[in-house]
């Protein structure tokens, strides 16, 4: 067996009342895939970021040795010198510069001080072939999509010889047709002699592709099961196998019971949007949402699915105080009662919370605490004589952490230090508190592993069982299919079919999901 590329010793690192690794051990062979998975908070991304210099040398107990030699990187750069390079989830990409241009950007291709834009150009389309990317190094990175995106900064990874490349949740924005043109960049790298390690949420990827999968939970390294040059372990490495090593225990069932709401208005529309058709913000000829209609029960979870660009999130948006396009026609009622959303104001006022897919972008400050995030949707009732009576905020924040498991000592913790899972609760506590009588939740467990996930669904589930309306769109399935009474289907902006619980299989789901426009 050869020589480890990378080994990780005893990595300990400390936050002001929160120890986020302890005694941590890693190993990574030359030309392997490495996935390391476990639980938000586990310690995932602060293991890399201590492994990449973001949290320099002197910041942490312990050791790392590269190429059989003991390294200690105090930034970013010193790591890139040595071969490591890492890819955040949050792509670092500059959207009005061109691929080339990001591709070389703090790598200049320079002759006696000046860029030497030929040799840019000219590297720069090697590096795009080698990633699979059909593109002009000319193009601007805002013209093309996430999956290409990724594309860009794996070449950007290339033009630095990378020796050990580190991708954070790579496919979590991707749909399945680009994650798997990444997963199989990813395999070739390797035949290459490139190694990388891989964290994601998405089971079925890392066992696809993996040869060895570490395993952290609470800050410490669990175990590592070899697969690839072991049959044995690779037919025992299944889903169950990897979550019970994440969570500690078995998850016999991935959604909670359902508990039906039984109040005398279950059969109530608390939701009703009829004939809504939105058009493009800046192509205004191009129709995105066309001729909606949809209901919502009290105590009922809707769904909402359909491939990337149906328009499921261009119509949530909409739909909240027309946050997205230009609007054309329809009318939304809330408990029966037309009202109009022209603002997001007026959407919270009408009783409809929104809680986004980008929660870092929309749904929350992240250099400001959990306290005043939580509170942010509902100041006027926190109001004492005009002012915000700060205690009864405080024991606001301090009741939704306890309730929601947010896993951190003090409501006074920045939110942008928290984990994508305990985020996502900081978020839905935000719009709990404001009591909407609907709750649009758009892809509320993306990028958080299956633990929170049903710490989530639990709480969905609590709001359902107490009378509120969900529409819940999301792009998985099963999750689909294992939280909802209904399900729509939307291609192309408009609902191509509704399926009952009972009748909605993924066969079903995907045969509408994927019904075109007739031509005629």
């Amino acid at each position: 067996m050869s020589a480890p590329l990378l080994e990780m010793r005893g990595i300990t690192k400390t936050f002001p009342g929160v120890k986020a690794l302890s005694d941590v051990r890693l190993t990574v062979r030359p030309g392997e895939i490495h996935a390391i998975c476990g639980e938000n908070g586990a310690g995932k991304s602060t293991l890399m970021k201590v492994l990449s210099g973001v949290h320099p040398h002197g910041s942490y107990d312990g050791e790392i040795l590269f190429e059989g030699e003991p390294v200690a990187f105090k930034d970013i750069r010193a790591s890139e010198r040595h071969g490591i390079v890492i890819i955040h989830q949050e792509l670092a990409l500059v959207p009005y510069l061109s691929i080339a241009e990001n591709i070389f950007l703090g790598n200049e291709q320079a002759k006696r001080g000046f860029i030497d834009w030929n040799d840019t150009l000219r590297r720069a389309s090697a590096l795009l072939k080698r990633v699979g990317l059909h593109e002009k190094p000319q193009t601007p990175v805002s013209d093309i999509g996430v999956g290409k995106q990724q594309l860009v900064e794996i070449a950007k990874a290339l033009s630095k010889e990378v020796k050990l490349l580190i991708l954070d949740e790579p496919t979590a924005a991707l749909n399945d047709e680009d994650s798997a043109k990444l997963l199989d960049l990813i395999v070739e790298l390797r035949e290459q002699g490139i190694a990388s390690i891989v964290i994601s949420h998405k089971l079925n990827e890392i066992r696809q592709i993996t040869d060895t999968v570490t395993i952290l939970r609470d800050g410490q390294s669990i175990e590592s099961l070899t697969v690839r040059h072991s049959p044995e372990a690779a037919a025992e490495l299944s889903e169950d196998r990897i979550i019970r090593g994440m969570v500690g225990r078995d998850l016999d069932h991935r959604f909670p019971d359902r508990t039906p709401y039984e109040g005398r208005d279950a059969d109530e529309l608390a939701l009703s949007v009829e004939g809504w058709t939105v058009r493009h913000p800046v192509d205004h000829q191009r129709t995105v949402v066309d001729d909606v209609s949809l209901t919502v029960r009290r105590g009922e979870i809707v769904g909402i699915a359909g491939l990337m660009g149906a328009g499921r999130t261009e119509l949530a948006m909409s739909v909240f105080g027309r946050s997205y396009g230009q609007y054309v026609a329809g009318t939304v009622a809330v408990n029966g009662r037309p009202v109009v959303t022209k603002t997001v104001p007026a959407a919270v006022d009408a009783g409809i919370a929104y809680v986004t897919e980008d929660r870092k972008r929309y749904g929350l400050n992240l250099i400001d605490n959990i306290n005043r995030n939580v509170s942010l949707a509902s100041l006027p009732g926190m109001r004492r004589r005009g002012v915000v009576d700060e205690h009864h905020e405080r024991q606001v924040s301090e009741r939704y952490r306890k309730s929601m498991n947010i896993k951190t000592p003090t409501v006074f913790e920045q939110v942008g230090r928290l984990s994508g899972g305990n985020q996502q609760k900081v978020v839905l506590s935000k719009w709990i508190h404001a009591d909407p009588e609907v709750l649009i939740l758009d892809e509320p467990t993306r990028g958080i592993d299956v633990g929170a996930k049903f710490e989530i669904y639990t709480v969905i589930d609590r709001l359902a069982a107490q009378g509120k309306a969900v529409l819940f769109i999301s792009s998985e399935l099963p999750e689909l299919l294992g939280m909802c009474d209904r399900i729509y289907t939307m291609a192309e902006g408009r609902l191509t079919g509704e399926v009952t619980r009972a009748e909605a299989t993924q066969e079903v789901l995907m045969r509408h999901m994927t019904k075109t426009r007739s031509k005629s």
